[in-house]
């Protein structure tokens, strides 16, 4: 198929086509190596040239895949329930500042994990830049087949890769993660779930006594893709920005099976795409993570490049350019 750009115009952004790039090389969030490589993966499928090149952005990148081993703590006991809690605060609390950075200057911010519990920090980043430069709060459309809403005293497993929503909407509060202000917070009348399929029973009791907005799959096969969002925008609200956080483990294995926590019966790639491709027409975008792709989980002795690396790669590829305006026609 050939594709081309259909530019919306940005409704808070002073530039249609500045775009700051972070690349988050980081897997503390989670105990399964292999997902800091997933933004070296991305940008050698030639993400960031696709976007230049066939999109016109102009890519504002320092060049690096961060990793952060300078703020790895030499220990990193568990806390709370957290597993590498002080690893997780301190590349958040960076990570913060380099999308903070990006989004003050009025850049369209994107993210490039690493596991999900990055969101902290990008988000964080973003909200505050929105809150100071538009005097707005930022919605949020978590695109997953997770909650990632536990707190530590609600997870089972400790991975803070589970927790990032309770973090940003205050759910869930750690003198560990005491950089995270109030107002870098997202209101939880402004957070939107898609694709919900596989949720802790504690989680569910969060989103049901917080009435949380929640679209599960079972939503998405009985109003189809195309109302579901259409109810998510209209509950946002207009005139608010949006940072779309999107897992690739959101999409069916069948189109992303090289993740750390796939379930099957998942959204199809173009329902991805669309959820990516709605959300740009709307000219509201303002931030995007792409998270949870891991090249070396299904990878065979050596490391070697599965097809299923390659089809999770492709589909991580495909959902940025369309939330970032590749359009059909």
């Amino acid at each position: 198929m050939n594709m081309t750009t259909t530019p919306v115009p940005s409704r808070f952004l002073p530039s249609n086509n500045d775009l700051g790039v972070v690349a988050v090389a980081f897997s503390g969030g989670q105990g399964k190596a292999g997902v800091d490589a997933g933004p070296d993966a991305l940008i050698k499928a030639g993400l960031l040239l696709q976007l230049q090149d066939d999109l016109s952005y102009k890519i504002h990148h320092d060049g690096q895949i961060h990793n952060y081993r300078d703020l790895m703590p030499e220990t990193d006991p568990t806390v709370d329930n957290m597993k590498r809690p002080r690893g997780c605060s301190a590349v958040n609390q960076r990570l913060h500042e380099q999308t903070y950075e990006h989004a003050k200057d009025g850049k369209l911010v994107l993210t490039l994990g690493g596991d999900h519990s990055i969101a902290i920090g990008s988000i964080s980043g973003v909200a505050r830049a929105v809150r100071e430069r538009l005097d707005k709060p930022l919605a949020v459309i978590w695109v997953d087949a997770h909650a990632d809403i536990n707190t530590y005293e609600t997870s089972g497993s400790g991975n803070v890769h589970g927790m990032p929503v309770a973090f940003l909407t205050g759910l869930c509060k750690h003198e560990i993660f005491s950089w995270l202000k109030d107002e870098h917070q997202i209101p939880l009348t402004k957070l939107v779930y898609i694709g919900l399929r596989d949720v802790d029973s504690g989680e569910k009791k969060i989103l049901r006594e917080n009435k949380i907005k929640a679209f599960s799959m079972h939503d998405i096969d009985r109003h189809g893709i195309g109302k579901v969002i259409d109810m998510a925008l209209e509950y946002i609200g207009d005139d608010i920005p949006i940072h779309l956080s999107f897992d690739v483990d959101a999409l069916d294995p069948v189109h992303a099976p090289s993740t750390g926590t796939p379930v099957r019966g998942g959204l199809t790639l173009r329902e991805g795409d669309f959820i990516c491709e709605s959300l740009h027409e709307t000219g509201r975008l303002v931030g995007m993570d792409l998270v949870e792709v891991n090249p070396m989980i299904l990878a065979k002795e050596g490391g070697a490049d599965t097809w299923q690396v390659t089809e999770t790669v492709r589909a991580g590829c495909s959902l940025v350019r369309c939330a970032l305006g590749e359009s059909l026609l």
